[in-house]
């Protein structure tokens, strides 16, 4: 079966609304609550936000992933930060993971990004050696969350 790589664009709700519910699966995300349509429509319209997605023969979202492009103050260049990104287990380790980054990074190119960069949990060792694998460089860094 073949998969498809593809951009979200503003008319792709339903394709993002699926996305969402592949993260919610992937991350076992417990009493999840959907957003309203209305609210994934603005994020589709948001020219900060980025929304890729992998298609199967059927046009099933498998994999996908959200990143956020962000203004630099040290440089006229957008960084560019992986939120999200998820592939339905029966796809990973198929490469669906490894062509998201590939089509992340193209776009960036693209668009004149900095860099990309993101962030793995100490204990998810998969998801660090994901991310090694596709030529990230590990910094140690320590992540504060402020509880609001």
């Amino acid at each position: 079966m073949k998969i498809t790589y593809r951009k979200l664009e503003s008319s792709d709700i339903k394709q993002l609304m699926a996305l969402v519910g592949v993260y919610e699966r992937v991350f076992e995300m417990q009493n999840f609550e959907m957003p309203s349509i209305a609210y994934l429509q603005t994020l589709l319209e948001n020219q900060q936000i980025v929304f890729f997605s992998a298609l199967d023969d059927y046009e099933n979202v498998v994999g996908g992933m959200t990143a956020y492009m962000m203004p630099s103050i040290y440089y006229a260049a957008p960084e560019v930060y992986i939120y999200d990104l998820a592939v339905e287990v029966a796809w990973q380790r198929k490469g669906v993971g490894r062509r998201l980054i590939e089509e992340l990074k193209s776009f960036c190119k693209g668009h004149g990004c900095k860099f990309v960069f993101v962030q793995a949990d100490l204990a998810d060792q998969h998801a660090i050696d994901f991310y090694r694998s596709t030529g990230g460089i590990q910094e140690d860094v320590v992540h504060f969350d402020y509880q609001l």
